[in-house]
């Protein structure tokens, strides 16, 4: 299928039926990850025929003389849908993909290039359809996925290989991403160590004609000739994302060591549905400046993302031209009676799909229904590139990891919630300040570790509040806009007691970013204890709808729990308790609550199983232990006390 579609048994090719619409229809369902109802392929690929499940009966039937064989049927149709069984076949564009979702930079060399070999043109050419654009939207998607596939191919086959090994790759990558800034780089790179400068110099005067006219920053690539110049072995890295004449110049950014994750929004549209434009760029527009006020990434501007889209530049090529390392991107459409909401987050160098979801609703206000599902988008975004950033730092050495890494490796230990991983984190964190002082959530980093030394009882809960306090108060002169900075800050007034500005705090994060989860979950923790039980509940709800795999999620089902003991509703509370408490990386502390929780519910046997399961860790863990690191009221108090009497917990 890559190339023009072909099918072979025993290494001969078949004879494949003329119809164009069978062809299509075949490809479709190869690529279907679930069974595909007769109607929906009817609408994909019939302009209103007479007979549309006629005709889709006579594709199939052709279909089935061609791959079915007597003991083997690989055409299913179970109840009203179809679905093919290729299990037993090779089909390139599978290996492609199978090979994406494990990880391309895995792959030894041998597999990189057999896979790029099996590109022998773009995905199924020539099998446009006339008057079918559901089939043309999603082939055009197809394509552009499977170029994504080849260029992270190339690009991670081109750093393996000898420079003159690596320039037939380098001339294959140079003709799918003509603007993608690292081929230039690499291209001059590998013909300067070549001694190859005529050929090097020409290529560099071609691509700044090129680049000039497409209004594009030659600059990178001409710093990268100049460094290949001056030392064949250098690498050259300037920037992050190679800027455009509306995108904002992060040289300084990274010369400076604030690298940070770089994130390009693409306008989400459906061009097949009416109007859908409009929703599309109203919803990229608002997930751009959600993204930008968390603080915690480098999004490119609207204007440049909006530029690209205007010249039909795919997401694909416009994270590569932008070099950034995450691209989003989606549709809007609308039927009778729903919004559909459809999005992906994709890892640019490695073409794989990090995050996908569609979302739907009644359109009853597209407008609200939008917000919503922007609210959902932006933390599902934020959650994930987290979440990767987390795991690829644990893989890299210690002594080679930049700020943004070394803070990333602090927040992999920290939420492990043990006194020694705990200790890392903090090694991690200060690492992190060290290489970049003007990191705010580098500093906000030690301050949470420093606050869990103190909340768990670690270490001296004095010093190491005023430790808490005093890198909270740095990260806020370093960037008194990032919303983690004030969550670091309340999260300590908190332990110093001063509950109304801890609230304040808290609630300045969420003003700062609404999308922000931890902002939402740590209003809930401190409103649970001693201020507002309805709030705190409706704040963890919040959290829970922003970050639904968080790793702080035991902590948003705990501080429900509490809220709702708080407000006699025991039974509630403990169901929310034990849900927090059962969590992988719940701590004692975690436990006790669920335990507490049960005793005042009544169910005093599984709340013994609670205590027995804490004093496996913590032999000596009682009340003094939950009432040291928490903070209630004298009846909040006493009810809890209450419970634990009734459990041994004293």
């Amino acid at each position: 299928m890559l190339g023009r579609m072909t099918i072979s048994r025993d290494g001969t090719a078949l004879e494949l039926p003329a119809s164009r619409k069978l062809l299509a229809l075949f490809a479709y369902l190869t690529l279907a990850p679930r069974a595909v109802a007769r109607s929906q392929l009817c609408e994909l690929l019939w302009d209103v025929p007479n007979d549309p499940r006629g005709a889709l009966r006579w594709c199939l039937s052709k279909i089935r003389r061609v791959v079915d064989e007597p003991q083997r049927q690989r055409v299913q149709t179970p109840s009203d849908a179809v679905q093919f069984d290729l299990s037993d076949c090779f089909v390139d564009v599978i290996e492609v993909l199978r090979a994406t979702e494990a990880g391309i930079e895995n792959l030894a060399v041998e597999r990189l290039r057999a896979l790029s070999q099996l590109f022998n043109g773009e995905f199924l050419e020539g099998l446009e359809i006339d008057r079918a654009p559901a089939f043309n939207g999603w082939l055009t998607a197809e394509r552009r996925r499977f170029r994504s596939c080849h260029l992270a191919l190339l690009e991670h086959l081109v750093e393996r290989l000898t420079d003159e090994e690596a320039l037939e790759y380098l001339d294959q990558w140079l003709q799918l991403a003509p603007f993608d800034r690292r081929v230039h780089e690499r291209l001059l790179k590998a013909l300067v160590r070549s001694n190859r400068i005529r050929e090097a110099q020409a290529h560099l005067d071609a691509t700044t004609q090129a680049f000039e006219v497409e209004g594009l920053d030659v600059a990178p690539i001409r710093e990268a000739w100049r460094v290949a110049r001056s030392d064949p072995n250098a690498v050259s890295e300037v920037s992050v994302v190679s800027s455009s004449p509306a995108a904002v110049d992060t040289a300084l950014i990274v010369a400076s060591g604030s690298r940070r994750a770089s994130i390009a929004v693409m306008p989400f549209v459906d061009e097949a549905v009416a109007n859908s434009h409009a929703h599309g760029s109203a919803l990229a527009h608002d997930v751009i400046t959600r993204l930008a006020q968390l603080r915690s990434l480098f999004v490119i501007a609207q204007g440049t993302v909006f530029a690209l889209h205007a010249r039909r530049i795919g997401p694909e090529e416009a994270g590569r031209m932008l070099n950034v390392d995450y691209v989003v991107s989606g549709s809007v459409r609308r039927d009778a009676a729903r919004l559909i909401v459809a999005v992906e987050l994709a890892e640019t160098r490695t073409a794989r799909i990090v995050w996908a979801e569609e979302f739907r609703h009644a359109p009853d206000d597209a407008l609200v229904v939008l917000d919503e599902i922007g609210n959902r988008i932006v933390a599902s975004i934020a959650s994930e590139i987290e979440t990767m950033e987390r795991n690829r730092a644990i893989l890299k050495a210690p002594n080679s990891l930049d700020a943004w890494e070394a803070h990333h490796r602090g927040l992999w230990h920290m939420y492990r919630f043990t006194k020694s991983d705990n200790e890392r984190a903090v090694h991690f964190f200060e690492m992190a300040v060290g290489l970049d002082q003007t990191f705010a959530r580098a500093h906000a980093g030690v301050s949470l570790a420093r606050f869990q030394n103190a909340f768990q009882g670690w270490e001296d809960r004095e010093r190491e509040t005023d430790l808490a306090y005093e890198a909270a108060g740095r990260s806020l002169m370093v960037d008194d806009r990032d919303p983690a900075a004030h969550w670091a800050m309340g999260r300590v007034l908190w332990l110093r007691g001063r509950l109304d500005q801890s609230v304040g705090e808290h609630e300045r994060a969420i003003d700062l970013s609404p999308n922000f989860a931890m902002g939402h979950y740590s209003l809930s923790f401190v409103q649970a204890q001693g201020g507002d039980p309805h709030a705190a509940i409706k704040s963890s709800d919040s959290a829970r709808v922003l970050s639904p795999f968080d790793p702080l999620l035991f902590g948003m089902l705990g501080t429900r729990g509490l809220a709702l003991a708080r407000l006699g509703r025991f039974e509630e509370a403990a169901e929310w308790a034990v849900k927090g408490a059962t969590r992988v990386n719940a701590h004692p502390h975690m436990r006790a609550i669920a335990a507490l929780c049960l005793a005042l519910a009544g169910s005093l046997e599984e709340a013994r199983q609670h205590v027995a399961a804490i004093r496996k860790v913590l032999p000596d863990y009682k009340l003094d232990a939950f009432f040291g690191a928490f903070q209630f009221g004298p009846e909040d108090s006493a009810m809890f006390r209450k419970g634990g009497k009734l459990i041994g917990l004293v």
